[in-house]
């Protein structure tokens, strides 16, 4: 990181931080000015660090971006809300360059000590439970350290014990503005046998490079049933960084599904804790790039206590100079004695230029364990290929379906039916010959 852009950077938070929501609250103050000191230290990541050296993010560091969007709300924004979440029985909350539109917004009736909302409205009314989840430990790399000391917005889920909210959360993030670097907070706090599902959507909405930095904490209490779906359509010269974190108690059940589409560069982080017995975790994935886009997941699982279960399934499909990351990291400690877990990365090469870097890794250190782990790289099949052929459908379109049938079944995992039918839509979208394709599956 240049001098040139650690004075910047300086100067932002100095200009900025007595502006952000809960900047009246000194313990809130204070994890803003250790998080900026800990980016001080960290620096933007290298390629010389092992978690990143397949991801370069020197673009990310060199350019100087804005923190405030300038720009007055569209009010065309509507209709494109409208077509993003057609779901009527879906709660929506909607960011417009990182700040919430409350009109944009709808929150259905609530049971009693629930809460949905804004960060920037949580930290006002009840901030005492986002001190727990907020800056209490060294961040895990410079974008999230920037994250906390620039955090303005994002969502906040809170579900008092023994409360469902049946219908999906749909988080809306839509950028239009060139040069913004957005840093959502975003929080989901799920206390005993409560059980929610939150969809988080990054839709760029002009092509213009902007930078968006989030970091999503997740807490699953005893008994606790998250599901967490993320969909990026980041524009095609935007560049997105997230991490999610999870603790996971007793018997609790965390679902991922995360689902990357668009952006220059993205890199999504997701880590999860199975920190008491008899957890479940479910972490699902599809990255789907052309051209020269980049990609990249790193997941870690870590079973610290007896009977926890984890299943992993990535897949990638790579056209055109694009460069897809797959490094999932399952740890079985020494006191996670009978957990069983599974991880798998499979991926499709449609072209000679796209290329795939994977690493599935188990580390064990317990004895009566259940691990099985693979990854395999591929390009179609020309057997396959060939039977479709042999019964009278074109390459184009034998290709086209093949694809499909790949990519399809990360989509079927999702059981949130109107995810389902868009993410269904949004592939279908992104494979050669899907006009003619829609009378075959």
């Amino acid at each position: 990181m240049s001098e040139t852009t650690l004075e910047y950077l300086h100067q932002a938070f100095r200009t900025e931080s007595m502006s952000l929501p809960g900047a009246d609250l000194p313990w809130l103050s204070s994890a803003r000015r250790d998080a900026f000191e800990q980016f001080e230290g960290l620096g933007f990541p290298s390629i010389q660090l092992e978690d990143w050296k397949y991801t370069n993010v020197a673009t990310i560091a060199k350019r100087p971006w804005h923190l405030t969007s300038s720009r007055s709300e569209d009010p065309d924004l509507a209709q494109i809300v409208e077509d993003l979440v057609p779901d009527k029985a879906a709660g929506r909350l909607v960011f417009v360059n990182g700040r919430h539109v409350p009109r944009l917004s709808h929150v259905p009736a609530l049971p009693d000590g629930a809460f949905v909302g804004s960060f920037a409205r949580a930290i006002r009314e009840i901030p005492e439970r986002l001190r727990g989840v907020i800056a209490q430990h060294a961040a895990h790399d410079g974008f999230e350290a920037l994250n906390t000391a620039f955090l303005s917005d994002g969502y906040v889920l809170l579900l008092p014990p023994g409360c469902v909210i049946d219908a999906p959360l749909v988080v809306l993030f839509l950028t239009d503005e060139a040069n913004l670097a957005i840093h959502p907070f975003n929080a989901i706090l799920a206390d005993a046998r409560s059980r929610c599902s939150v969809v988080e959507q990054f839709v760029g909405i002009a092509d213009d490079a902007y930078f968006l930095n989030t970091v999503t904490k997740i807490v699953a209490s005893d008994e606790a049933n998250v599901q967490h779906c993320r969909l990026q359509q980041e524009a095609r010269s935007a560049f997105h960084i997230a991490r999610v974190d999870v603790a996971q108690q007793r018997a609790s059940r965390f679902t991922s599904h995360s689902f990357a589409l668009g952006g220059a560069l993205s890199r999504t982080q997701i880590d999860t804790r199975l920190e008491a017995a008899d957890a479940y975790a479910e972490l699902n994935g599809l990255y789907f790039v052309g051209a020269r886009q980049h990609a990249d997941h790193h997941t870690r699982i870590d079973h610290e206590k007896p009977h926890g279960t984890s299943r992993e399934y990535y897949r990638g499909v790579l056209d055109g100079a694009s460069h897809g990351v797959f490094n999932g990291n399952v740890i079985v400690h020494r006191d996670a004695q009978q957990s069983d877990t599974h991880q798998a990365n499979y991926n499709l090469l449609l072209s000679r230029d796209a290329q795939i870097d994977t690493k599935p890794q188990l580390e064990i250190h317990a004895d009566d364990v259940k691990c099985t782990h693979g990854a395999t790289v591929g390009q179609l099949d020309e057997n396959q290929l060939f039977y479709l052929r042999s019964r009278g459908i074109d390459e184009r379109m034998a290709r086209a379906l093949l694809v499909w049938a790949f990519a399809r079944d990360s989509v079927e995992r999702v059981n949130i039916g109107s995810v389902r039918s868009g993410l269904t839509q949004l592939l279908l979208a992104r494979v050669p010959e899907a006009e003619h394709m829609r009378g075959l599956i």
